[in-house]
Parts: C-alpha cells; structure tokens; sequence
C-alpha cells in the first residue's frame, strides 16, 4: 500500500497540467482572432480612406464630412417643421444672415462696396415679416430695404469723397439691391408658404426635392458624367448628372405628392420638375456669380460643403416656385 501512494500523487497533477495547457490554447485563439479583426479593420479603413481621397480629388470636397453635416442641419430643420413649425423662422433668419454676410464680403472683395449693416438689416426686416405680418407689409419691408440700402451707400460716397467714378457708385449700388432680393427676399418667399395652412409640408416637400435632385445628380455625374452642360459657368456639371437629377425629383415629386401633399400625382411629377429646373437655375445662377467674383466657394463655414448661401443657391428660387404651385395645387388635395 506504501507503494501505491507516490503512484496516486503522480497521477494528480494531470488534470492541473490539462486546465493551462487548454485555457493557453483558448487564449492563443482569441488573440489570434482579434489579431484578424484589427488586421481586417485596419485593412477597410486604409480602402475607405482611400476611396475617400480619390473622391476628394475629383470632387474637391470630403464626401464623408459633407454628408454627416447636411444629415445634421437637414435634422434639424425636419425636426422644427415637423413638432412646431414657427421654429423655422429663426433657423431661416440665421441661415439669410450669414448668407447676406458672405456675399457682402465676396462682392466686397471682387471691388464692390457693400455695406454689411443695411444688408443685414434687410433679413432682419424681410424674415418676420414675411413670416407674421400682412402680405402687403411684405412689399412694403422690400421697398424700405432696398431704400436705406441704396441712401446708405450714397451716403457713404459722399462722405468718402474719394472721387469714385459715377459708374462704380452705380454699380456698387446696384450690387448691394442685388444682394437684398437675392437672399432676404427669396426666402422670404419661404416664410409666406410656411404661414399657409399645411404650407410646412409643401416647405418640406420642395426642399425635399431640391435636395434629391441635387444628389442623385452629383451620383450619376460622378458615375456616368461625360458631357458637360455649362462648362464656362460650372465645369464639373454634367448632362448625365441633369437625367440623373431629372429621375429623382420627379420620383420624389410624385411620393411626395402622394403620402406628403395628398394632391394628385401627375401634380407631384410636375411639382418635381418645377423645383427641379429652378434649383438647376439657382445653382448655375450661383455658380456664374462666384465665377465673375474669382471665388470657389462664398466662404469655408461649412466642411465639405463650402459657405451657406452655396447650400441656399438652389433653395432661394426654387421657394417662389413652390409658393405658386402650392396656389395652383392645393386646392386639388385629396384631403
């Protein structure tokens, strides 16, 4: 029996030596397998970069931060229409303020002289207007604006007393009313459609569309994009980007027409084409205007996307067009 005992305490430590070896083989493997994850993380971040630099370079613009920030503002301006819709108000009068801002400065620095304050002056004027007054105020508000604008900018001349020549007083004057009805106005255009009964859908839906058209035609521009539309006003737009663009407001004219509007669909593919040839309009209008002034973008305030009033370049015409269709097909709303 003596002897049978070192056997037995030889045999115990086995199962002991068994439980490291096996839980070494179990941790090998996890190391390995998180080895290959990261390898594999590593390995699609370096294509994505990748991808994403060579659309930097055909584009000049960083795709991926362009879309989480319109994702962001669209968000919210959703949100304010949807829940309480006067909440719109102050995000469209931010938005004409610094629009205003960056083209005074631009004209300013093609040669212009633009006088912030009275162009600031004018969103402030127009907006709330538009939004909460009588319509005939709103035209009222115009002439006051443009007014002060145009008495101002004399005023300044002759206090300079410089010895600008008449003709650069003219057009220095004419470039600042220009920039009113170009930005206060235009959208105040919006606010009138927004106070009408369920105008916070038709707000909705054209800015809906402008904002389809112009992605499905940067997709099929940069999918397909061989011949150019305008090339001396904006040389990378594309005839297979304007199908592309004509495809999507169409589709997004005719759902929304159906589940947003409640007007029939023929209306809603009309209502897509409206809104389509007048954000095209608005956009080369914009682009043809930072061409004279030497300038790519009216400012770099928003990341891949360039300054406000290029994301408002489609959206400013395009709400005069959507305010007289909502006269013409609302009264033809299914419910």
């Amino acid at each position: 029996m003596a002897d049978e005992s070192p056997d037995r305490g030889a045999a115990a430590p086995d199962p002991a030596g068994a439980a490291p070896e096996g839980g070494s083989a179990f941790h090998a493997h996890m190391m390995s397998a998180r080895s290959e994850f990261e390898s594999q993380v590593a390995h699609a971040r370096a294509e994505f970069e990748e991808a994403n630099e060579r659309l930097k370079k055909r584009t000049g613009r960083d795709l991926i931060l362009a879309i989480v920030i319109g994702v962001a503002i669209g968000a919210i301006v959703l949100s304010s229409l949807v829940f309480i819709k006067w909440l719109f108000v102050p995000l469209a009068l931010a938005a004409v303020l610094l629009g205003s801002f960056e083209l005074s400065r631009a004209l300013s620095g093609a040669g212009r002289r633009i006088d912030v304050i009275p162009q600031l002056a004018a969103g402030v004027l127009l907006i709330p207007t538009a939004a909460f007054a009588h319509l005939w105020l709103q035209w009222v508000a115009l002439f006051v604006s443009l007014a002060v604008v145009v008495v101002w900018r004399l005023v300044a001349q002759m206090v300079a007393a410089d010895g600008r020549t008449y003709g650069a007083v003219a057009t220095d004057v004419l470039a600042g009313t220009f920039a009113v009805v170009y930005v206060p106005f235009l959208a105040s255009m919006c606010m009138l459609l927004l106070r009408e009964d369920a105008g916070e859908w038709w707000v909705i839906g054209f800015i809906a569309v402008a904002v389809v058209a112009d992605t499905a035609a940067y997709a099929s521009g940069l999918s397909f994009g061989r011949h150019k539309m305008a090339p001396r006003i904006s040389p990378n737009k594309t005839w297979e980007g304007f199908a592309g663009a004509v495809v999507g407001a169409v589709a997004a004219g005719v759902l929304l027409a159906i589940f947003l509007l409640h007007i029939p669909w023929w209306a809603g593919a009309i209502f897509g084409i409206v809104i389509l040839l007048t954000a095209t309009l608005g956009d080369l209008g914009e682009s043809m205007v930072k061409r004279d002034l030497g300038v790519k973008d009216m400012s770099s305030w928003l990341p891949g996307h360039g300054g406000v009033l290029d994301r408002l370049d489609s959206i400013l015409p395009s709400a005069t067009a959507a305010l007289a269709l909502y006269y013409l097909f609302q009264p033809l709303g299914t419910s």
